[in-house]
């Protein structure tokens, strides 16, 4: 029966993508309880339009893709939040103009203050492996867009962690 042959694959697909799926979602939000969540519900969108995610020419990047999109949505929403508490408190004399210069900055932390698109480059092509060509699939960018994106994201990252920690996340020994 059809139905079942497409559970089947479909069950088959999310055992084998669904923890890359979350990783990913981690990695682009800095939220590890919101990883699973965004994922599995990357996975519902999917199965809603399997006919179509299982007829790509890249059932993967097209995953990718739904992730990369919730997970952007999810980050603006958080951000409209910030700016309605930095409103309600903005009232308040505690203000303090400057950073914590005592924190201790981390990859995630780092990876945070990059914008959208520069970060989902830089997990995608660094984290993942991935190839230009497959990470502007999964973005729905050209390869050229993914050069100059993790270019600056990666030049963004060693100004931040500083070059030796930049290039341990690139995978390069210095």
């Amino acid at each position: 029966m059809i139905v079942d042959e497409a559970s089947a694959e479909f069950h088959d697909f999310f055992e084998r993508h669904h923890a890359e799926l979350a990783r990913f979602a981690h990695l682009v939000t800095g939220e590890a309880d919101a990883a699973d969540d965004l994922a599995a519900d990357a996975m519902v969108a999917l199965w809603h339009r399997w006919d179509r995610v299982r007829g790509a020419d890249h059932p993967v990047a097209y995953a990718r893709g739904v992730v990369a999109n919730m997970a952007r949505s999810r980050i603006r929403s958080r951000v409209r939040e910030r700016r309605r508490v930095l409103l309600f408190w903005s009232e308040r004399s505690e203000r303090t103009d400057g950073p914590d210069v005592a924190a201790v900055v981390d990859v995630q932390s780092a990876l945070a203050r990059l914008p959208f698109r520069k970060r989902a480059c830089v997990v995608l092509r660094h984290a993942f492996d991935l190839s230009e060509k497959e990470t502007a699939l999964a973005l729905g960018v050209s390869v050229g867009t993914v050069k100059s994106q993790t270019s600056k994201g990666m030049a963004e990252l060693q100004r931040l962690l500083g070059s030796r920690a930049a290039g341990e996340l690139a995978g390069r020994k210095r």
